[in-house]
C-alpha cells in the first residue's frame, strides 16, 4: 500500500459568534484554537498562551458566561457563542469592580495570569455573588501564578464581592 506524501487540506469552517458585544462573522480553520483566533486574528492580547494543556487558566475566556480555556478549544465549537475577553470586561474608562479591586489589593506582580485569574473571578461572581473564602480558593484551584501568594488574589475576589 503507498502511502500519500500529500496531505489534505480541510475547508476552512464559517462561524458567527459574539466577541465582546460585538457580532463577527468569518471562516476558521478546522484546527484553530480560540485562543488563536482571539490573539491573532481579532488582536485579542489579554488571553494568554502558556501551558497549552487546560492547566494553568492563563487562556481563560468566558464562553456564554462560564469560564474556558481557550487553548484547548477549537474556535469552531464557540460558533454561535458569547465570548467574553478582558478587554470587553471594562465599561469605557471605567474598570470592572474585578479589575479595581485587584488593582486596589495589589493581588498581581507581572500581570501575566492577570486576565485569566479576574475572567475565573467573574464566573465564580456570576455564579455565586458572596462566595466564602474556601469556595474562591477552591473555584480558582485551575488558575497558577508563578509571581505571588494567592493571599492577595483572594482578598481582590472576596472585596469586589462585598465582603472585603
Amino acid at each position: 500500500m503507498e502511502v500519500s506524501s500529500q496531505t489534505q487540506t480541510l475547508p476552512a469552517i464559517p462561524i458567527t459568534m459574539t466577541v465582546n458585544g460585538r457580532s463577527i462573522s468569518l471562516d476558521v480553520e478546522p484546527h484553530q484554537t480560540l485562543l488563536d483566533l482571539l490573539r491573532d486574528r481579532l488582536t485579542l492580547k489579554g488571553a494568554k498562551r502558556s501551558c497549552d494543556l487546560q492547566v494553568c487558566g492563563a487562556c481563560t475566556v468566558l464562553l456564554n458566561g462560564r469560564a474556558v480555556s481557550s487553548c484547548t478549544m477549537l474556535a469552531y465549537e464557540a460558533r454561535d457563542a458569547e465570548v467574553l475577553t478582558i478587554e470587553g470586561l471594562a465599561e469605557g474608562d471605567r474598570l470592572h469592580p474585578l479589575q479595581q479591586a485587584f488593582i486596589d489589593h495589589a493581588a498581581f506582580q507581572c500581570g501575566f495570569c492577570t486576565p485569566g485569574m479576574i475572567m475565573t473571578a467573574k464566573s465564580l461572581l456570576d455564579e455565586n455573588s458572596r462566595p466564602t473564602e474556601d469556595q474562591v480558593k477552591k473555584y480558582m484551584n485551575g488558575n497558577i501564578c508563578r509571581c505571588t501568594g494567592y493571599k492577595k488574589i483572594v482578598e481582590a475576589i472576596l472585596a469586589a464581592s462585598g465582603q472585603g
